[in-house]
């Protein structure tokens, strides 16, 4: 099972790789096709690099030595976390907003 995974993910870093060059092999994204050509790179780079976080992840869970770490109990779920957590999520939006409006007004 193990050598399966390396397998793959060997093969992931070379596609990850093929690809890289063929962005930089592409050249101006003005051309007609190329920004889409890139755009379809990019996204199959993203979508190989999560398989290889997914397989690094299984690889770990699958180690035939056992984890060396457990991991932590997740803790309950307060009001004063739900507070904390929709207090930043509000900071985070309206500094978004602020960001826009800013860029709006210097483009």
């Amino acid at each position: 099972m193990l050598d399966l995974y390396d397998a793959i993910t060997f093969l992931m870093l070379i596609g990850i790789g093929v690809l890289v060059v063929y962005c930089i092999e592409l050249g101006p994204l003005t051309s007609p096709g190329a920004e889409q050509s890139f755009g379809y790179a990019l996204a199959l780079m993203f979508l190989m690099s999560a398989l290889i976080v997914h397989l690094v992840d299984r690889t770990y869970r699958v180690w035939p030595l056992g984890r060396r770490i457990t991991p932590t109990p997740p803790g309950p779920v307060t009001a004063r976390a739900q507070a904390r957590f929709l207090a930043i999520l509000v900071f985070a939006i309206g500094a978004a907003a602020i960001a826009y409006v800013l860029a709006g007004l210097i483009t």
